[in-house]
């Protein structure tokens, strides 16, 4: 009896000790494939310092994710967030698709910078759409199709965000950041009906939904309420406009002036 019971706790310590070491070396695997893959599909600057993993809850937590701007944009970065909880099955680590329990963003940091009819998260979101339909033509065009890695997850979560928008970009220097409430956001089964996606699939689509929540009524009505009281609005935020702004401001006119000059150039 004695010798089964030895027997079944060799077993359980084994078993213990592939999970820990499995999930130990599971930190450098997600920072290597965020800090390389990220910008070949964003194109633009991507990279998190640091992956800690939780042994016994099988979390990994992604510290201080960085997101650069695509060229032609002033910000330093499009967002920053502090910390990316990832929960991931890891019985599914060594099958394909990987399942990943849960994915929570939490309070980043957006910055929205807009030029005319374009901003900086609609051109990272092209970018993002031209690696993944690239992928898309490679594998149907491939003798390998189906053979890389794919992804499952099952809970997307964005929550306590904010979108800045740095005025000072714009010539506007009485006040150099505005700021409003990004909505939570809360997707579910990214790639499930597919039987897993692409990272570059997958991205898009939560860029997408990230994109879309950023330039909703909710965020741009609060914007453009900080804006009024200045004469512009995110609609006139053209190169024009910025040059002519920030050439009025710095002639130290008038915001009533420089609302009718602004508003003159689009013909409102």
């Amino acid at each position: 009896m004695k010798k089964w019971i030895y027997i079944g706790i060799g077993a359980i310590v084994v078993v213990i000790a592939i999970i820990i070491f499995g999930l130990s070396n599971l930190g450098p695997i997600i920072k290597q494939a965020v800090n390389s893959y990220g910008p070949e599909i964003t194109k633009t600057e991507l990279h998190v310092d640091d992956v800690g993993i939780s042994i016994f809850s099988a979390e990994a937590k992604i510290k201080r994710f960085f997101l650069g701007n695509p060229a032609g944009f002033k910000t330093p970065s499009a967002m920053k967030v502090g910390s990316v909880l990832v929960n991931v099955d890891e019985k599914s680590l060594t099958s394909n698709p990987i399942v990943v329990d849960r994915i929570e963003v939490i309070t980043p940091e957006i910055t929205y910078e807009k030029i005319g009819q374009n901003d900086n998260f609609n051109a990272i979101l092209k970018n993002i759409t031209k690696t993944s339909d690239s992928e898309k033509r490679s594998k149907e065009t491939s003798e390998k199709e189906g053979t890389g890695k794919k992804l499952i997850i099952r809970n997307f979560i964005v929550k306590d965000g904010k979108v800045n928008l740095d005025l000072s970009v714009y010539g506007i220097k009485d006040k150099q950041q505005i700021s409003a409430t990004l909505p939570n956001i809360h997707l579910k089964d990214i790639g499930k009906k597919k039987n897993g996606a692409s990272p570059a699939e997958a991205f898009k689509e939560i860029f997408a939904a990230l994109y879309g929540t950023i330039t909703s009524p909710a965020v741009t009505d609060l914007l453009n309420k900080e804006l009024s009281s200045r004469g512009v609005n995110l609609d006139s935020l053209g190169e024009d406009a910025i040059k002519k702004l920030g050439d009025t401001m710095g002639k130290e006119k008038g915001l009533d002036d420089i609302g009718k000059k602004v508003k003159g150039m689009f013909g409102n």
